[in-house]
């Protein structure tokens, strides 16, 4: 091959690897655009819908503070800090989601299914019954709930390093354990006490407002600039240990440092919204078949998790036979036949 061949080889390698890229972007782009689309129209639906139904008109007045006092009081006590919660939750539970199934390798690997998000719930009931908690300090206790859960499976499913199947078999048993106790916390219970326990069971964003908004929003952009820093190790993970060991990668590391920001994203979210179901599962498939570029997707991740978990709200307060539901019942409702669907793909692909 002679020297202008070589450079004739490389310059049209470089040009379909610059195209690859250009079409990655666009559609990572478009998948964003379009689930922050779903988010708008969802969210001037749940604005507009309800026992007291309003006009754009009245719904734009009452966002700025201007209008009838009981507009105000309707879009901003009540209706928008309920949308806005469920956009951070939902987009924290995405790109959570699609942390552990990246990093692991494994498209059953969800905090839902790894015991966390149950971690955290067991926190919450045991303050809320045996302390007495309430408000940011009930949401600390569930954020330290779910960050114990996650030590003891790490420190479990250590062995010589950290084992992705392990991992994921230790948090089922994590998983059944807390939500075992959870369920018998739940039959000690007085009566008076069990609705407020059922949140922490399902899952809800109906009361997130103020301080404790503002802090899981917060919360929220933080870890989401440490993941954008470490994203960069996704890739190479996602081809094995072995591999990513070749690129330069330190395995071991760059797993713990993904896995913990996955933890802290799962445990802020669950303290404040209870275990929204399946949405950490449901929401990184959904985003990968959309970009269908082989990689993690987790801006699309992130984005897709708070579509769904604010179209799943609107859905549970209008449109659920007539009935009023947390959204993490329609979640459920949505993510049980995914998860049945997903078990039998993957036993046929096994076969």
């Amino acid at each position: 091959m002679t020297a202008d061949t070589a450079d004739t080889v490389d310059t049209t390698l470089a040009a379909t690897v610059a195209g690859l890229r250009a079409v990655r972007r666009r559609r990572q782009i478009l998948v964003v655009a379009g689930m922050a689309l779903l988010v708008l129209v969802a969210g001037t639906g749940a604005l507009l819908i309800g026992a007291a139904g309003l006009t754009p008109g009245q719904a734009i007045a009452g966002a700025v503070g201007l209008g009838d006092k009981g507009d105000v009081f309707i879009i901003q006590r009540l209706r928008l800090p309920r949308i806005e919660a469920a956009v951070v939750v939902g987009a924290a539970f995405g790109l959570a989601g699609a942390l552990f199934q990246s990093t692991l390798r494994n498209p059953l690997a969800s905090p839902d299914i790894l015991g966390i998000s149950s971690g955290a719930s067991l926190g919450a009931v045991t303050g809320l019954l045996a302390l007495g908690m309430s408000g940011v300090a009930l949401s600390g206790l569930a954020f330290a709930g779910a960050g114990l859960v996650a030590l003891a499976i790490w420190l479990l499913a250590w062995r010589k390093g950290l084992h992705s199947i392990r991992f994921v078999l230790v948090g089922v048993g994590f998983a059944y354990l807390c939500s075992s106790m959870v369920a018998w916390a739940m039959a000690r219970a007085e009566e008076n006490e069990a609705a407020g326990v059922l949140i922490w069971t399902v899952g809800s964003v109906s009361d997130i407002r103020g301080e404790q908004l503002t802090l899981v929003a917060a919360g929220t952009l933080v870890l989401a600039v440490a993941v954008a820093v470490v994203a960069r190790a996704q890739g190479p993970l996602s081809l094995g240990d072995d591999n990513a060991r070749a690129l330069g990668v330190h395995v071991d590391a760059a797993r713990i440092g993904t896995l913990l920001l996955a933890v802290a994203l799962v445990a802020l979210a669950t303290s404040a919204a209870g275990p929204i179901a399946f949405v950490a599962l449901v929401a990184p498939a959904i985003a990968r078949r959309l970009v269908n570029d082989g990689g993690a997707a987790l801006v699309a991740s992130a984005a897709t998790g708070a579509a769904l978990t604010l179209v799943a709200d609107v859905v549970g307060q209008h449109a659920l036979l007539g009935v009023a539901a947390p959204v993490g019942i329609v979640t459920g409702l949505v993510g049980a036949p995914y998860l049945l669907w997903l078990l039998a793909t993957n036993e046929k692909r096994s076969r």
